[in-house]
């Protein structure tokens, strides 16, 4: 090992580019799929010239529960920056649940005296699916049950985050319809009064992420903490009469509602409450955080502004210490890429837009705020568009790339690390043609980054943290094909995939001859770690999963 690294190390080539086609799998199906549709002529030479293997990308291969969990851009980004598996969100809770220890810890305790002492009210707000990526509802249901039957909570109220993308687009009664049966049945059982109070899509309210647009925390805010909105009835004649209204609306789009009935708003957020934020994942449960517990808060008026204990289901910012009380401890990764890498005095830049920006920075770092080494590292973020994505599927790629391309010229970093959100951000929408072209702009960009790679002589290592694009309609599991709407049509899926990603070698020099290790089974985004170092010609940590290349000298 001591020789093949002194070996690599006198030809290493710099710099070594990490592409991110976020959101950009691999799949045989060709039905539905905006990768294989899409005019891409990079990728297509690549997969036709250069050596690559497929990584799994989701399940237990990136800490999740099972392998029937598809793969999120967080826990993809933590898995390639950590090099080896740690236990992520769903995990962990399902685990602390499981164990008693969620309701043993301070958190719950506090929290939950803090009704008792008050006579208030125990209040929830988080994405309200079983889609595994942010949040579980039954996770909810599991401290709604033990809130009623053990703590003697008398009353709750429920915030729902309608989500038509991490599950099906239009799914929300689904999950609905259902969890009112399971309320009638807890309140006659415990003799308590637990209901919905207010809602709306994902993508309308409270969960914004990355500070790209805080009107959504504000509009959140004034339907959950005013109870100030639209007025329904039920959670379910909400959503029926908005999709009455705007034909095609999906869920994760749906308007703020208010639940109403004879006295009012039936759940506004009041002085000497207790708010549970119950997401686990971390990027879009910051800024409602933040609106919840800073005094010295001047982003929106908090209108009005109510006492409460607040918690949410994990730390979301460990550095930021967001938010400051918290249910379950987040995993703690430590000794990954970048700061290893810093450590042998590697120069690196992490570039993404707005909205994957924290992925390839906090994320990558393993879930830490700001750089390991201000002289060494430089992160720049290009600022999102604040419209549709299906609208600009292209996004800020080109605006990356030419950073990129200029940073590769002028030969200033070791490792240069970068992500294209377009494949999953646009994705998402369940907008076939936008994603497609989504898929094109990326290719675009990617042969402008090949081409300086091949001018400086440096590498690429070409891959993705997760699949979206490449399967955008919903498949029926017994045939195969896709689902269909009403009228015929393809049924959208926005949510990501359980299919591989490609990691693909790019070395225009051929000085290496590297190639991909057959002797390692199951390859995942954890290999890529230890891959990296090989590629920059260092020995790969001990505590990293192995690495995927071989070379001839």
């Amino acid at each position: 090992m001591h020789h093949l690294n002194t070996v690599l190390q006198s030809v290493r080539p710099r710099p070594l580019v990490i592409v991110i086609m976020d959101g950009i799998g691999s799949s045989e199906h060709l039905e539905g799929n905006a990768v294989a549709a899409a005019h891409t002529p990079h990728l297509d030479w690549l997969l036709a010239e250069a050596p690559f293997v497929r990584l799994k990308a989701h399940g237990t291969a990136v800490g999740l529960p099972a392998d029937s969990d598809m793969g999120n851009s967080e826990v993809g980004h933590n898995a390639i920056g950590a090099g080896r598996v740690y236990a992520q969100g769903a995990r962990l809770v399902n685990d602390a649940i499981r164990s008693g220890r969620l309701y043993q810890g301070k958190a719950w305790r506090k929290l939950t005296q803090n009704c008792r002492d008050h006579g208030s009210t125990l209040h929830f707000i988080g994405l309200f699916s079983d889609g595994n990526v942010h949040s579980h509802i039954d996770h909810l249901k599991a401290m709604l049950e033990q809130a009623a039957a053990v703590n003697r909570i008398t009353r709750a109220r429920i915030h729902i985050l309608l989500d038509g993308r991490d599950v099906g687009e239009t799914s929300a009664l689904d999950y609905v319809v259902p969890f009112e049966a399971f309320l009638t049945d807890l309140n006659r059982r415990h003799g308590v009064d637990f209901r919905i109070a207010s809602g709306g899509g994902r993508m309308a309210i409270t969960m914004d992420r990355y500070q790209a647009d805080w009107e959504m925390v504000a509009r959140g805010w004034q339907t959950h903490v005013a109870g100030d909105g639209r007025r329904f009835a039920t959670a379910e004649q909400a959503i029926t009469t908005y999709r009455a209204e705007r034909p095609g609306v999906i869920d994760q789009d749906l308007p703020p509602f208010v639940i109403t009935d004879a006295d009012g708003p039936v759940g506004p957020i009041r002085d000497g409450d207790s708010v549970i934020f119950f997401n686990y994942r971390g990027d879009r449960a910051i800024e409602i955080s933040r609106a919840f517990e800073e005094d010295q808060f001047s982003v929106f008026v908090r209108s009005p502004r109510p006492r409460v204990a607040y918690a949410g289901m994990m730390e979301y910012d460990g550095d930021l210490h967001i938010p400051q009380t918290y249910l379950v401890e987040p995993p703690h990764i430590e000794n990954t890429m970048g700061e290893l890498l810093c450590r042998q005095g590697l120069r690196q830049l992490a570039i993404s837009e707005t909205q994957k920006f924290g992925h390839v920075t906090y994320f990558w770092n393993g879930n830490r705020s700001g750089k390991f080494d201000e002289a060494l590292e430089t992160y720049v973020e290009i600022p999102s568009d604040r419209v549709p994505f299906e609208q600009r599927p292209w996004m800020k790629a080109a605006e990356i790339t030419d950073r990129v391309v200029a940073e590769i010229e002028a030969g200033g970093y070791d490792l240069i690390r970068l992500n294209f959100p377009n494949g999953d951000m646009v994705g998402h929408t369940g907008v076939y043609q936008a994603t497609r072209i989504a898929v094109e702009a990326v290719d675009l960009c990617l042969g402008r980054i090949l081409r300086a790679v091949d001018k400086a002589q440096g590498i690429a290592l070409i891959t993705a943290d997760h699949g979206n694009a490449e399967e955008m309609f919903e498949r029926d599991k017994k045939t195969g094909t896709a689902k269909k709407n009403p009228d015929g049509s393809p049924k959208a899926k926005t949510a990501h995939t359980l299919n591989p990603v490609w990691c693909i070698a790019y070395d225009p020099s051929g000085r290496t001859g590297l190639r991909f290790n057959p002797e390692v089974t199951a390859p995942s985004l954890t290999n890529l770690a230890a891959t990296c170092f090989q590629l920059l010609g260092l020995a790969p940590p001990q505590h990293f999963d192995p690495p995927l290349l071989l070379f001839d000298h």
